[in-house]
């Protein structure tokens, strides 16, 4: 069912991709049924792609019948889709509430990664992001988070495995920490999509109590977008840091490390000419970066209407690279895909209703 049938049937049903495992068992054991069903339930969804009911053969009639009267299986839908010169694909798809989101595909030879939304808009207000000037609606659903992966993979085929899944899209994603995590989990999932977790990434402007959550809640890779190392910049480029400051958040970052002390956590600085790209900057991250199991993604600055700032050049970017990787810190420039269809890093912004009344009032939601 897509969001043009849920509109027409005024009965609210259960939407089942709104359940990690652990939510389903719950669900089930609630209906007086064995947990083991979730296992059943997932298999049949997310590896046989079966999604009517009534065709889920081990599964008591009793049962097929209560899920067919009292639940559905629902996604955003597709409705513009965009290819890009180099494959990069970029489609809105429209939730049940007529706001629309976007995600891409970005194929390479060695994988394909999935960039998802987590928010309707975005309420934090960084200002060398496209995303964040839309205001912010609200939360997605879990289904409307794993639906982007469901729908994507669906579309792409099975010859395109979606290999890698970043929370880099619309939204700050541990602003909806519940929803995020049921997603992860059912990516990460041996009976729904199966991913590892080297292979599923968060991405954060910095929500620093989440971040001390999230080790223990979901072990996921961590991605933190920095772009600045002295706190008087990143309070006007990233203005959740005016409440949890660089101190607060590479403490917090550190705290991550322990937890899954095998992996790096990846840090993203956007290249802004004349902001953040001096020689004292690249001095600074070294500082601020030495005591953390790391790797850095310097981003090119991709441009966005009215936007005031510009890339730095080529010759700043490879001299600002050298200085890190040769002070011991593994530092790469993140390739531009999807330039030419407006589906870039910072460039994503989707239909947004902006109910934040940003223009009256900046309010950082917390």
């Amino acid at each position: 069912m897509n969001f043009v049938q849920e509109l027409v049937n005024p009965i609210k049903k259960v939407n089942l991709l709104d359940f990690d495992r652990k939510g389903l068992i719950a669900f089930f054991v609630g209906l007086g049924e064995k947990p083991f069903r979730a296992t059943q339930l997932m298999k049949w969804i997310y590896q046989e792609d079966v999604y009517d009911f009534n065709e889920m053969s081990n599964l008591s009639k009793t049962l097929r019948a209560y899920l067919s009267e009292n639940c559905v299986i629902e996604t955003p839908e597709i409705v513009v889709e965009q290819i890009a010169s180099d494959g990069t694909i970029k489609w809105a798809m429209q939730t049940h509430c007529g706001n629309r989101i976007e995600s891409v595909f970005i194929p390479e030879d060695d994988r394909n990664t999935l960039c998802i939304s987590s928010q309707i808009g975005c309420a934090l207000a960084c200002t060398f992001c496209s995303t964040a000037q839309q205001g912010f609606n609200r939360n997605l659903a879990a289904s409307e988070i794993i639906g982007q992966l469901f729908v994507a993979q669906n579309r792409v085929g099975k010859d395109r495995r979606i290999t890698n899944v970043v929370m880099m899209g619309m939204g700050e994603p541990l602003l909806n920490f519940d929803n995020v995590v049921a997603s992860c989990n059912l990516m990460m999932d041996d009976f729904a999509y199966g991913l590892s977790k080297r292979r599923v990434t968060i991405s954060s402007s910095g929500v620093v109590p989440a971040i001390e959550k999230l080790g223990e809640a979901c072990d996921v890779s961590l991605a933190i977008s920095l772009h600045a190392v002295r706190d008087e910049l990143r309070d006007e480029l990233v203005p959740i840091n005016k409440k949890y400051p660089l101190t607060m958040l590479m403490d917090a970052c550190r705290e991550n490390a322990k937890i899954a002390p095998r992996r790096f956590i990846t840090f993203e600085y956007v290249m802004l000419d004349g902001i953040n790209d001096t020689i004292e900057d690249a001095k600074g991250l070294i500082k601020l970066l030495k005591t953390v199991p790391c790797k850095l993604n310097l981003i090119p600055f991709n441009p966005f209407p009215n936007s005031s700032y510009r890339c730095s050049n080529k010759e700043t970017l490879l001299k600002f690279k050298t200085l890190l990787n040769d002070a011991g810190i593994i530092t790469t420039v993140r390739k531009t895909r999807g330039e030419d269809i407006d589906a870039a890093c910072g460039q994503l912004v989707g239909q947004v209703a902006d109910k934040s009344r940003r223009h009256l009032k900046l309010k950082i939601a917390t």
